[in-house]
């Protein structure tokens, strides 16, 4: 059967016309990115893929050739044995690589003579990053957003995931990032992704959504952790958003940050360590003294003084500086940090 090539521009938009979608690059460049749903059936491992690229560089073209034909052909046969066997004839798998070469056509080769309709994707996972980056300039400016803004432990994304509750579209940012968006952002036991994994996440929500209806986000900075907010999102959120302002008063935005933070107190110099990013901001003496409170586990005290005297200043500049109308926005008072009172905010915001 021959193998049928199809372009990005073809195949992107129809990928959930195929039956799979199968990456055959080695499991870390699969992981560092992927197309959406795809599988990984590696034509060359990672190792495999070392001694093979260091043949190519220091031996030559042939026997690089010669050693990574016989490993691509064993690791096609396992993938077929292991996966093949159930499949029936109509099976329509796309197949890519990186460029779009030798191991996306070896593999899709041998499927197309098992007599599935396969088809290779043209240009391979390249040609899919760069539609990626071309539809995050211009992808954002379809929706009309809702900006929470708010101070620090305000309940903002609580806020987000009881309006995804209730049937809103949300775009929770620092939740594709795996980071909560300050020196303290990153969350226990969940890495951040690579910056492309995180453009293609955002790609894939910002295509899911409905034009004609709002989406609510959260007011986030340029970075968010490591991670890039594309320039174009942001430029649409701040000049052509509208602005909430999400408030709750401060012995519950204490609590809150408890709740969320809580971890720290197990192991109190993780957090000190953090402070240490601070000191050319507050000054050395300022958070020295955060840091003796952190460490005596006098936490309550700790968030509050960052809150007052750290965080909420530098918010507000940063929300006057990035939303000119952010002093005429509706007030959304939360009660407290309890999912009672988001859910109800949720309600009302949503209807």
């Amino acid at each position: 059967m021959s193998l049928v090539q199809i372009s990005s521009a073809e195949a992107v938009p129809g990928l959930a016309n195929f039956d799979a979608v199968i990456d055959a690059r080695s499991p870390a460049e699969f992981a560092e990115d992927h197309l959406p749903g795809a599988l990984n059936w590696p034509v060359l491992d990672d190792e495999q893929r070392r001694i093979v690229g260091t043949l190519y560089k220091q031996v030559s073209a042939l026997e690089a050739r010669k050693v990574g034909a016989a490993m691509a052909a064993r690791n096609i046969a396992g993938h077929v044995e292991r996966h093949a066997g159930a499949l029936p004839r109509e099976w329509r798998p796309l197949v890519y690589c990186w460029r779009g070469g030798q191991r996306s056509g070896s593999l899709a080769w041998f499927l197309g003579q098992i007599g599935f309709r396969t088809s290779q994707l043209a240009g391979g996972y390249k040609g899919f990053r760069a539609i990626v980056r071309e539809q995050l300039t211009v992808l954002p400016a379809r929706q009309g957003y809702t900006v929470l803004c708010g101070r620090t432990g305000s309940g903002k994304t609580r806020l987000l995931q009881a309006l995804a509750a209730a049937g809103a579209q949300v775009l929770d940012l620092e939740g594709l990032a795996c980071h909560r968006g300050s020196i303290l952002g990153a969350v226990p036991g969940q890495p951040q992704p690579t910056q492309k994994r995180f453009d293609t996440e955002l790609w894939e929500k910002l295509q899911s959504f409905d034009p004609a209806r709002p989406v609510f986000v959260e007011s986030e900075s340029a970075r968010i952790g490591a991670l890039r907010v594309p320039e174009a999102l942001l430029v649409r959120m701040r000049e052509h958003g509208r602005c909430l302002r999400v408030v709750m008063e401060d012995g519950a935005r204490v609590r809150l940050l408890l709740q969320e933070y809580g971890f720290f107190a197990a192991d109190p110099e993780v957090f000190c360590k953090l402070l240490d990013g601070l000191i050319e901001l507050r000054g050395r003496a300022t958070v020295a003294q955060w840091q003796a409170l952190a460490r005596a586990g006098e936490w309550p005290v700790v968030f509050e003084q960052m809150m007052t005297q750290h965080y909420d200043p530098l918010y507000e500049r940063s929300m006057q500086r990035s939303y000119a109308d952010l002093g005429s926005a509706e007030i959304v008072e939360l009660a407290d940090e309890g999912e009672a009172a988001m859910t109800d905010a949720a309600r009302r915001l949503a209807a």
